[in-house]
């Protein structure tokens, strides 16, 4: 059967993306950001994802204030890298894998989790600083991507709770998928930011260290944790850390299993006006 063999978390800052495009990583200001991933990069290489589920947020891109799907999978079979205003990142199409998506698709709604189901669109930095991270500058990507759209630039957004319960039921769908696949699932966005208003660039280092505490050690706990939680303390942007808790619901200690590895942990400010996190769990065989 299919597995998910780790759950992957990280920030998707735009300006990590443009500063990849255009050779500045390893000026003063970047280089310790990417610093952070070098472990994840020879990890990944030594795990083989056969697919990546990755969950991301659209900013106006694929989806518009027309259209706000609250949780949006793509079914697709390639997605191409959206113009944000400045033209699309110099970044490899993303293949999908069309199979597992709908089948994922189909066994989330049967469990009682709405999805809007996307045949074609672009995906922005959300989804593609994420892979940049992880994967450097390829010529393709070297995995299939699904990705998994979530809702939280305007409100009502979803809740905590009920993502990390997507999580689980993502997890379900997998293993009950009829094929050999090494899966991934990813969960990005965060960590505390803000990017307008009197509390344009707050950032709060010691609630980040807290929800990665949290995250790791205790994540149904945590997935209680109320939306104005999120907003006081982490800005109006940090809601976004919602989308990680639907990739901890998928890991199998949620389920039962052994706590889960924890092979990276990563965090670091400023970048841009975002603080950055990164972790790394692996599920024990």
């Amino acid at each position: 059967m299919a597995r998910i063999t780790a759950s992957v978390y990280t920030s998707h800052v735009p300006a990590i993306g443009a500063a990849l495009d255009l050779g500045k990583s390893q000026e003063p200001y970047w280089q310790p950001v990417f610093a952070g991933y070098d472990y994840g990069k020879q990890w990944i290489k030594e795990q083989k994802p056969d697919v990546i589920f990755l969950v991301y947020n659209d900013h106006a891109t694929a989806f518009s204030l027309d259209f706000i799907p609250t949780f949006a999978i793509g079914t697709g079979a390639e997605y191409q890298p959206a113009d944000e205003g400045w033209g699309p990142r110099p970044v490899p199409k993303v293949m999908g894998h069309p199979q597992l998506a709908a089948h994922i698709a189909q066994s989330v709604i049967q469990d009682d989790f709405d999805l809007t189901i996307v045949n074609k669109m672009d995906v922005d930095h959300g989804l593609t600083v994420p892979l940049s991270l992880m994967f450097g500058q390829p010529e393709a990507w070297p995995c299939a991507v699904i990705p998994f759209a979530v809702n939280v630039v305007q409100y009502p957004v979803p809740s905590g709770r009920r993502c990390f319960q997507l999580g689980q039921a993502i997890r379900r769908a997998v293993e009950s998928f009829d094929g050999d696949l090494n899966v991934q699932i990813w969960g990005t966005g965060g960590m505390s930011h803000q990017l307008q208003g009197p509390r344009a660039g707050l950032i709060n280092k010691e609630w980040d260290n807290a929800f990665l505490d949290r995250l790791i050690a205790d994540p149904a706990d945590l997935a209680q944790m109320p939306h104005i939680d999120y907003v006081r303390e982490a800005g109006s942007e940090g809601i976004e850390l919602v989308m990680w808790l639907i990739a901890r619901g998928a890991m199998s200690d949620v389920a039962g299993g052994p706590a889960p590895e924890l092979k990276q942990r990563f965090y670091h400010v400023p970048a841009s006006n975002t603080a950055v996190g990164h972790l790394i769990l692996e599920n024990k065989q």
